[in-house]
């Protein structure tokens, strides 16, 4: 009887959630139009209380599948007695309607740290924040309600579950989406601070500090997510490769640029008081963009294994909800646009004008990948044919805007504001572009297999870095000072600083990782059987056995790699080709050892009747530095958002007529 009572009180907290959010919608948005500041202050409340709802509907939710009450749909199709305790915890997440709560439960959780960190706010722009979260609660709330709710009653209840997707059963399950989702929803903040920003007429650098911090969150998730995401599919799929292009990718990459791009630019507007278009806008595209991810994985309109849901009905629901937000947002956009005008002024040479500069290929790129994205489903839905668009086109559209970003990258912190010389930037970085083209040629020449392209994407990475550290060096002051003077520069650096230095070190570590990976990767596929060898780039793989392991709702059969490079190199490998008990459906489990230099990788897949198994082993050089270089990005955001600067309030602006701020 327990178990029925915590399952309705997480619907009726649900439920009640809706209601809060109602409030939080409307009184203090109300509030700031008419100055009440009794409404104002309901803002804050409310977003704690719908915050604890949420979070007892969610922990309800969680204690159905731990206790596999099957009684719950969404228990019955998505758990098994079987399943390890992990997977029943994580699996909460590993479907629609379990995710789609965790969505809102996130977008509760930023509508209340603006409650209790943004005390430093206007009060009238805090409440207006409050609201536009509010009405995006109010919105997936209803939706998660009235089409996909958690807690709908199966009678009479099932013995057992159906079982979680096979290839959900991973501990990538319990990381990836909370990250990603933290990414996703954390542009909503941005997205209802350049709103509430709009209605309010008052956008200055004061409102750009306050944003950047939300931002970087957002961004930092999201690179985690994605970097993740990455990882999972490269050991889990057995395919070797770490990006497919594939849509839903594409929709997690697409906000990452947006949000890279209002990054860069929310700094600008708080240095020099200009962009503000461009910050607003990207504001907006970014959430645009997230939502645009939660309408394809959830419409139907994608195969995918990443796709949750195929009801039509979903879709059109969060389509409109699509419609409804960022259509408005784009409506008060157009109204307030005609001034936004800042009134900084900056040379095209400038730090402004490189940042700038980025921020319109970051667009750019953004719209392509989109472009690639959505052009086969407009022709599937016109009934034009199947088409389908992959790698080639992203790679060859991808690329070229890339590299130019990368160069200004180099070049752009090393210039002033408002106004920047070239020539002495370019001077400074004469040992930079000289270790890249020593480097692109070096590996030209040297590497048997190497393209142009391939010895290009080494100089840009040696560009970069080398180029990031002289930078660091040039702040510093370092060899050009006494050491005591230098270290006390370091010490007094900002943390956004080294944050910045971080980002960029570990997004050319990243371009190193994907140019090896991508152009040099050996593959071997082959039966083998106990005791049959492949060499691979120097390595010598050995299969020794191959077990019949019992797991805990699943049987594999793991092969036994020993790999050896000459009289020092010896290790094992163990890959494993597992079938689930319940769905019967199989997975691989990829065996990897990294090294410095590379991954070997060893994947065991079905037996023929010889005896023999197929196999399928790699080496991909440098594949490690990608998600090194992901992780110093990470923590490159972490280390600015601790930034004490981001923690304090900012003066006001002045306002001007036509109810912007200059």
């Amino acid at each position: 009887m327990y178990r029925i009572m915590i399952v309705e009180i997480g619907h009726f907290a649900l439920v009640m959630a809706l209601c809060i959010s109602a409030i939080q919608a409307t009184l203090p948005l109300f509030g700031a139009n008419t100055n009440n500041r009794a409404w104002m202050a309901l803002g804050s409340p409310a977003a704690l209380l719908q915050l604890l709802l949420l979070a007892i509907a969610f922990a309800a939710l969680i204690h159905a599948f731990v206790t596999s009450d099957f009684s719950v749909i969404t228990v019955a199709n998505n758990s098994h007695t079987l399943k390890p305790m992990l997977y029943k915890v994580s699996g909460v997440w590993g479907n629609h309607e379990g995710s789609m709560l965790m969505w809102v439960l996130i977008l509760a959780i930023y509508g209340a740290a603006v409650a209790i960190w943004g005390n430093n706010l206007r009060p009238t722009l805090k409440a207006r924040v409050l609201g536009i979260q509010g009405l995006l609660g109010f919105g997936f709330l209803l939706f998660i309600i009235f089409t996909s709710n958690p807690f709908g009653r199966l009678i009479p209840a099932p013995i057992n579950g159906q079982d979680l997707n096979p290839l959900l059963q991973d501990p990538g399950l319990a990381f990836h989406p909370p990250l990603l989702y933290l990414g996703y929803v954390g542009f909503s903040t941005t997205f209802s601070f350049a709103v509430a920003a709009l209605l309010e007429g008052r956008i200055d650098p004061a409102w750009a500090r306050w944003v950047r911090p939300w931002t970087l969150a957002a961004w930092g998730f999201l690179t985690g997510g994605i970097a993740l995401g990455s990882w999972w599919a490269y050991y889990e799929l057995g395919w070797g490769g770490w990006w497919f292009w594939d849509p839903v990718e594409n929709a997690s990459f697409m906000p990452w640029l947006a949000g890279t791009a209002l990054l860069h630019s929310a700094i600008v507007l708080e240095k020099r008081d200009t962009l503000k278009s461009w910050t607003i806008f990207l504001a907006i595209i970014a959430f645009a963009l997230s939502m645009l991810g939660t309408f394809l994985v959830r419409s139907g309109v994608i195969t995918s294994v990443h796709a949750f849901a195929s009801d039509p009905t979903r879709g059109v629901f969060i389509l409109g909800l699509l419609v409804v937000s960022v259509g408005s947002a784009f409506a008060l956009f157009a109204w307030r646009g005609p001034v936004l005008r800042g009134s900084g002024v900056f040379h095209p040479i400038s730090r402004e004008g490189g940042l700038l500069m980025n921020n319109f290929l970051l667009s750019v790129a953004a719209a392509s990948v989109l472009l690639g994205t959505l052009y086969p489903l407009f022709l599937d839905v016109l009934d034009l044919g199947k088409v389908s668009v992959g790698a080639p086109y992203f790679n060859s559209v991808f690329v070229p805007l890339m590299t130019p970003m990368i160069l200004i990258m180099g070049v752009g912190p090393l210039l002033n504001w408002k106004r920047g010389d070239a020539i002495i930037a370019l001077q400074n970085l004469k040992i930079a572009a000289a270790i890249a083209s020593i480097g692109a040629v070096t590996i030209w020449f040297v590497i048997d297999k190497a393209t142009v392209l391939a010895a290009f994407g080494i100089g840009l990475a040696l560009w970069l870095l080398i180029s990031t550290l002289t930078e660091l060096a040039n702040r510093i002051q370092l060899f050009r000072i006494p050491f005591f003077d230098t270290w006390r520069r370091i010490r007094h650096q900002p943390r956004s600083s080294w944050g910045m230095t971080l980002a960029h070190a570990g997004l050319a570590l990243a371009i190193a990782g994907m140019t090896a990976s991508s152009a040099w990767r050996v593959e071997a596929i082959q039966t083998m059987k106990p005791g049959d060898s492949v060499i691979i780039s120097g390595f010598n793989f050995t299969l020794r056995n191959v077990q019949n392991i019992k797991g805990p709702n699943y049987l594999a059969s793991r092969g036994i790699f020993d790999v050896r490079r000459k009289q020092s190199f010896n290790i094992t490998l163990e890959a494993e080709k597992r079938i689930y008990a319940v769905s019967r459906q199989p997975t691989t489990e990829a065996g990897i050892y990294s090294t410095f230099l590379g991954d070997l990788y060893a994947v065991i897949g079905d037996p023929d009747a010889k005896g023999g198994f197929i196999t399928r082993l790699y080496f991909n050089p440098l594949v490690s530095w990608m998600w090194v270089g992901t992780f110093l990005m990470v923590l490159g955001a972490g280390i600015s958002l601790s930034d004490r600067r981001h923690r304090v309030g900012a003066s006001a602006g002045r306002k001007v007529p036509g109810g912007v701020t200059a």
